[in-house]
């Protein structure tokens, strides 16, 4: 999906500007696109303020030394995509980012709302959701990452999920590239490949005698 002109594109990734933010903000979670809400664990642990929000899914990012108190809180009440991963420079997001891109995109076509949290809200999830509205939009990373932060101020990505969001982009865009070649370009090759095969048919037809033999001559004809 992209913006239909560049001045609404300006206004989306700035975002609502009469947003005073405040330190305790940090606590409570923040719709960074429709449907799609980013926070961190805390926001998960409040039945009514989840309900209150409309919240249908919820993705869970943790380390998995966190695994045992960052866990899904009502398993019954909503449907829970659990991501273990390290908030490492080292951590590969890319890899497991698509998982969480189908889980957002499935529940947005189903007009549900996303809760998106890792423990602190800051750079774990931040990663993800940043990585989905670059695509979501097609976006630069720069834009997607001030988009997200001009909704979410306190987000801060360490150095090596960055790295991995400014590689994204190119991924998504070869991506892009990819499934609009022209279908005429790709199926190319195999017409060539069946008019050599038909030329190749037609020189062997050419040296073929034009009469196998004549079944209908008598030799003793020629006797009588």
């Amino acid at each position: 999906m992209s913006a239909t002109n560049s001045q609404e594109l300006r206004e989306l990734i700035q975002g609502p500007g009469d947003v005073e933010w405040r330190y305790d903000m940090r606590h409570q979670c923040q719709e960074i696109l429709p449907g799609l809400l980013l926070g961190p664990f805390q926001v998960s642990k409040n039945l009514a303020s989840l309900r209150e929000l409309g919240i249908s899914h919820i993705i869970c990012i943790r380390d998995v030394k966190e695994a045992f108190s960052v866990r899904p809180r009502f398993p019954g009440s909503f449907e829970y995509l659990v991501l273990d991963v390290q908030d490492s420079e080292e951590q590969n997001l890319i890899r497991l980012f698509p998982r969480a891109q189908q889980f957002i995109n499935a529940a947005l076509s189903r007009s549900g709302r996303v809760l998106v949290h890792c423990n602190g809200g800051i750079s774990l999830s931040p990663a993800f959701v940043i990585m989905f509205v670059m695509q979501h939009y097609q976006l630069s990373w720069e834009d997607a990452l001030h988009l997200v932060q001009n909704r979410r101020y306190c987000i801060s990505p360490n150095g090596g999920f960055l790295t991995q969001i400014k590689e994204y982009e190119s991924i998504y865009k070869a991506s892009i590239t990819v499934s609009t070649f022209p279908v005429s370009r790709q199926a190319a090759p195999r017409r060539k490949r069946e008019d050599d095969d038909d030329d190749d048919d037609v020189e062997r037809g050419d040296k073929r005698p034009l009469v196998d033999g004549n079944p209908s001559y008598d030799p003793d004809a020629m006797e009588s």
